[in-house]
C-alpha cells in the first residue's frame, strides 16, 4: 500500500529525514484518525511538504508501527518523549501532537529523495495530512 504523507517544513522534517537525524513519524488524534490501523510494515511513504506545491519529493518505507490505545495526556506525552530521538520533534511539534489520545508512530528506512512530481489529491480532503492512495501510479501528475 502506497501514501502520500506532508511533512512540516517549517520543522524542517524532510532535512531530518534525508539525514538521518529523524526515523519515525507521528500522527495523533482524539479519535481513531487516518492513518491509524491503515498503515503497515514494508508500506511505503510519498512525502511531500506542507508548502502547498503538491510535489512530492521522497519515499521511504515503513518498518514498524505503533497504534496506541485510548492514552491520558500524560500517557501521550510520555510515549512521545520515549520517542524523541527517532521523532527528533521540535516545541511546536510536542504541542502539536502531546496530549492526544490515540497516537500512531511510524519507523522508516530506505529514505530516498525522487526526482519530483505532482499528485491530484482531488478525491482526497482539503486538511487530510496523510493520504492512504493504494497505488501512487494512481494519483501520480505527468
Amino acid at each position: 500500500m502506497d501514501h502520500v504523507v506532508y511533512l512540516d517544513q517549517k520543522a524542517n522534517e524532510p532535512q531530518k529525514l534525508l539525514s538521518g537525524e529523524k526515523t519515525e513519524i507521528v500522527r495523533g488524534a482524539t479519535g481513531r484518525k487516518l492513518p491509524y490501523g491503515r498503515v503497515f510494515e514494508n508500506d511505503i511513504l510519498y512525502f511531500i511538504t506542507n508548502d502547498g506545491s503538491g510535489t512530492v519529493f521522497a519515499k521511504a518505507r515503513v518498518t514498524s508501527v505503533f497504534n496506541s490505545e485510548k492514552l491520558t495526556p500524560e500517557q501521550s506525552n510520555d510515549l512521545l518523549n520515549q520517542h524523541q530521538e527517532k521523532l527528533n520533534l521540535n516545541a511546536a511539534q510536542i504541542k502539536r501532537w502531546g496530549g492526544k489520545r490515540y497516537l500512531v508512530l511510524i519507523e522508516i528506512a530506505d529514505y530516498e529523495t525522487l526526482e519530483p512530481f505532482k499528485i491530484d489529491r482531488s478525491a482526497y480532503g482539503n486538511m487530510d495530512d496523510w493520504l492512504p492512495v493504494e497505488d501512487i501510479q494512481t494519483v501520480k501528475q505527468d
